[in-house]
């Protein structure tokens, strides 16, 4: 099955400091055909207005990634960790058996842009951890690294040239999932665009683009 979640069918909330677009149900976002895909339980894609962001909330068995696309993140958490996130910048939070931190927009003059991301792990509790590394082409974390998942998932971050072919293969057993982040693709007759996602339980046709592109892709236990 190869499912498409376009960018405008997504579920949006909208606060005074906080715009988030939801690929599935979180907060008063409810569809339940939307619960999640394999091990991916959340993907937001929030704006963040300057000066404002998650205060101190608690966390546990999930592990939690945080991608900044633009502006500042800066992170706080229970274990001492304290961390300003650049542009390009990817966190991993294991929250294990459990966890408290705080994520808010580090400039006063500019929108934070950001990937929130939650994985389920293999098994719940275990110690929390936290990682973080900067954005490169190729694997970006799994079980063994480079940042290393409480599953058996993993996530490579590609690009693409315009006039490009990506193929996506789904191994047996395996669910992937993919998010554009940027770029103009098509899939046949489908027009795939930044926000777009892909939910992936067979080898579908090949992206073709019509312009350069970026792409996250899970590959997870089906």
């Amino acid at each position: 099955m190869i499912l498409i979640h376009e960018n405008m069918s997504r579920g949006r909330s909208q606060k005074g400091w906080l715009d988030a677009q939801h690929t599935f149900s979180f907060g008063t976002f409810e569809d339940p055909a939307r619960m999640g895909f394999a091990r991916l339980r959340v993907l937001n894609e929030d704006r963040i207005v300057p000066g404002a962001g998650f205060a101190a909330h608690d966390h546990a068995d999930m592990d939690i990634l945080t991608l900044v696309l633009s502006g500042r993140i800066r992170h706080e958490d229970s274990l001492g960790n304290r961390a300003e996130l650049a542009p390009g910048s990817l966190q991993l939070m294991r929250a294990g058996r459990g966890v408290t931190h705080s994520e808010v927009n580090a400039s006063q003059d500019e929108t934070a842009h950001a990937l929130q991301i939650w994985l389920i792990p293999d098994a719940p509790g275990g110690d929390p951890g936290y990682q973080s590394a900067p954005l490169a082409e190729g694997l970006l974390a799994s079980r063994e690294g480079p940042l290393q998942l409480g599953s058996d998932t993993r996530i490579s971050y590609l690009r693409a040239d315009d006039g490009s072919r990506t193929e996506l293969p789904v191994a047996p057993g395996r669910a992937v999932f993919v998010q554009v982040l940027e770029g103009l693709a098509r899939m046949e007759d489908e027009r795939i665009a930044a926000g777009d996602g892909l939910a992936l339980e067979e080898t579908p046709p090949a992206l073709d683009w019509q312009s350069e592109g970026a792409l996250l892709v899970f590959d997870m236990p089906a």
